[in-house]
């Protein structure tokens, strides 16, 4: 993939490969961890809501502890609260209800058209392109997720409120997809990542706690020992340094190229199914993760 548009300078230290695996293993094992945040009681709001709020507060620990400081310009924090309200309160909620009236597999497929919404928004927001090769690569990857997830995909059409949650999934993928605009174009401002990243979740959480007031859900929290590893696991690695990692890659390769970690998350999530919750593949879920996985392979390969 090449780039038109000078892009920030990413940490020296991590190859882009580990920027783009990283993101990408923290994800898929996500999967896994939030069935104990499920199973807890705890409304999803709730979780979501503290595990935001827990990442935005040791992000600013590590601004601190970088020497970058917190006091960002006025003007910023309008596109901070955007982001916050976006990117980890509507992204996150609207996965959770999507779930609700569709399979799980439909909305991976779903997320996985982020690579084409961020290629485009690439381009239209930062001047930034992407080769045929890589388009059709990523549609290759699209469509071996598709092949993972058929039986779950084809069964869709019998329930009766599918069409909500496809809506739900679409608004999941576009919130994304506008959270990566916004928190971009905040750091081409020349704003330091982390600072940035800990006001967008501090909003993010703020946001969700009211709504949960609002609604008339409250504020909960388990003190399970589950729920507490599971909610420091979420923060720590699937916040925290998954989207520090997830958002150096796209400024260093484009946000396209970050997205990738969609196409990818699938077929590591079901590994991992498959080893502690019993999944069984069959030979067309196989020929999808490989379909997949030679994808990500020609996709990320130099020009």
């Amino acid at each position: 993939m090449s780039t038109t548009a000078a892009l920030a300078p990413a940490s020296p230290g991590l190859s882009s490969r580990w920027l783009f695996w990283g993101p990408t293993l923290i994800w898929a094992s996500t999967w896994h961890v939030i069935l104990y945040q499920l199973d807890s009681g705890v409304p999803v709001l709730n979780s979501v809501a503290w595990r935001f709020a827990l990442a935005a507060l040791m992000l600013a620990g590590l601004a601190r502890w970088r020497g970058e400081g917190l006091r960002l310009p006025l003007g910023a924090h309008g596109l901070m609260l955007a982001t916050g309200i976006v990117q980890y309160s509507g992204n996150y909620v609207s996965v959770y209800e999507a779930e609700r009236h569709i399979p799980s597999g439909l909305v991976a497929v779903l997320f996985c058209l982020m690579v084409f919404g961020n290629a485009f928004s690439g381009r239209l927001f930062f001047g930034q392109t992407v080769s045929r090769r890589f388009l059709l690569a990523a549609s290759g990857g699209v469509a071996g997720v598709v092949m993972i997830f058929w039986p779950e995909i084809a069964a869709t059409g019998a329930r009766p409120t599918a069409a909500l949650g496809l809506g739900l999934g679409l608004l999941a993928v576009l919130c994304a997809c506008v959270g990566n605009v916004l928190t971009l174009t905040l750091t081409r401002r020349g704003l330091a990542l982390v600072p940035v990243l800990a006001w967008s979740m501090g909003y993010g959480a703020a946001f969700l706690a009211s709504l949960s007031l609002l609604n008339g859900s409250g504020w909960h929290f388990s003190w399970q020992p589950s729920y507490l590893l599971s909610l420091l696991y979420l923060a720590v690695a699937g916040s925290v340094a998954a989207f520090v990692m997830y958002f150096k890659l796209a400024q260093r390769q484009g946000a396209a190229r970050a997205a990738l970690t969609g196409v990818v998350i699938p077929v590591i999530a079901l590994a991992v199914s498959a080893l502690l919750e019993g999944w069984m593949p069959t030979a067309l879920s196989l020929a999808g993760m490989g379909l997949c996985l030679g994808s990500i392979y020609v996709a990320t390969r130099p020009q």
